[in-house]
């Protein structure tokens, strides 16, 4: 169940506290940024998640304001919106999840934010989508969701997700929260495994702006309301729930890159020939942060050099003759040179809304994919007007 309200942490009139909880105890897998600096909600599930899984009720997240460098009063706050949902469903603090995303170094209105939680959990029921979606965004511009059904021993299994992020996006597990739940029967320690590797090609592969954020969270709760024998790696049950989570994850990532913000275009950076696949997303990682690739890219202009230069800088192993760059499927570079090739038909490709960049390293057999986004003068404009 799930409701959002708007309690005054924003100036707007949109929601920004939801509350999503479970009718009883799930199990839950969480992880959290690898930034150094984080904020309080992330230093309160390190403390009652501290292997990063375990059982859990329900999760507060509020906008507007991330609770992040705001001292012992900040973390207190943090364990107070804890302690008011749980008294307010049944459960102890420690049985509740904590998020906040929005402006750094203010503190939580917690009059606000108390009374907030209190209409929150009176409007917990089925059909508030939309409210609990607009509830956790800033510079958001559309609402991003995913849900998949599959069969999972003779039961039908629902994975379903709602995400928010545009701006401040490199989750290395930015300013990210994604929110997934699932019916399914399976015990918190192997949650956690499915979701590490779900995330692994979806969340940890995107960047809109190379800055990862100190509040990035994705939280999954599992109820086993499917009745489904509970699953175990290395069974095709298993396997199974792992594409249907790595499906729904690679969809909510994917919206978040293409709502970056100023962002016109999705853009794929497919590295392969690597001598692993750690190189390999070194490498993608290194062009797809690039701002100079990314404003060629907004300029639909097909420079193979920053492409090459963006490769070259990174720790991967790179060797200019065996490299080969493809743009739209169209060779651009090999043998260490550019190559003739087909300007109006790369143009073209680059005029649309997605654009694909494949670099063969000519080294291995290592692969990655990166998604990201162009760099726009609007992504200038948003972040220069934010309010700090």
């Amino acid at each position: 169940m799930a409701g959002a309200v708007h309690c005054g942490i924003k100036s707007t009139d949109q929601e920004d506290l939801t509350i999503l909880a479970s009718e009883a105890d799930a199990s839950v897998a969480i992880m959290t940024t690898t930034n150094q600096v984080v904020g309080a909600p992330v230093l309160w599930l390190r403390r009652i998640l501290p292997r990063g899984a375990g059982k859990a009720r329900a999760i507060v997240v509020n906008s507007g304001c991330s609770n992040v460098c705001t001292g012992p009063h900040g973390l207190g706050d943090a364990e107070a919106m804890a302690t008011q949902t749980g008294e307010l469903l049944g459960c102890p603090a420690e049985k509740v999840l904590v998020a906040s995303t929005g402006i750094i170094g203010h503190r939580l209105p917690m009059t606000k934010v108390r009374k907030g939680i209190a209409a929150a959990a009176g409007r917990l029921n089925l059909r508030q989508d939309s409210a609990v979606l607009r509830g956790m965004m800033t510079t958001d511009t559309r609402e991003k969701s995913a849900v998949v059904q599959t069969t999972i021993g003779g039961k039908t299994v629902t994975v379903a997700g709602i995400v928010k992020g545009s701006g401040m996006i490199a989750p290395s597990m930015a300013t990210m929260i994604a929110l997934i739940t699932t019916d399914v029967a399976i015990s918190p320690a192997n949650l956690r495994k499915a979701l590490l590797a779900a995330c692994a090609g979806s969340f940890n592969a995107i960047t809109v702006d190379s800055d990862t954020s100190t509040s990035d969270t994705v939280a999954m709760f599992a109820s086993g309301k499917a009745g489904n024998k509970s699953l175990k790696p290395g069974t095709r049950d298993y396997a199974r729930f792992a594409a249907a989570l790595a499906e729904v994850c690679y969809e909510l990532a994917r919206s978040v890159v293409i709502d970056g913000e100023g962002a016109t275009k999705l853009v794929e950076v497919a590295v392969t020939g690597a001598r692993s696949d750690a190189e390999a997303k070194i490498a993608a990682k290194s062009v797809a942060d690039s701002p100079l690739f990314k404003c060629a890219i907004h300029g639909g202009d097909p420079n193979w050099g920053r492409i090459a230069a963006a490769l070259g800088k990174s720790s991967a192993k790179i060797d200019p003759d065996k490299l080969k760059i493809r743009i739209g499927g169209v060779m651009i570079f090999s043998g260490g040179t550019g190559r003739k090739f087909d300007l109006p038909r790369v143009e073209a490709h680059l005029a649309g809304p997605e654009v694909n960049v494949a670099c063969d390293l000519g080294l291995g057999k290592g692969k990655f994919t990166a998604l990201t986004c162009d760099l726009s003068r609007e992504y200038i404009t948003i972040n220069a007007d934010y309010h700090t």
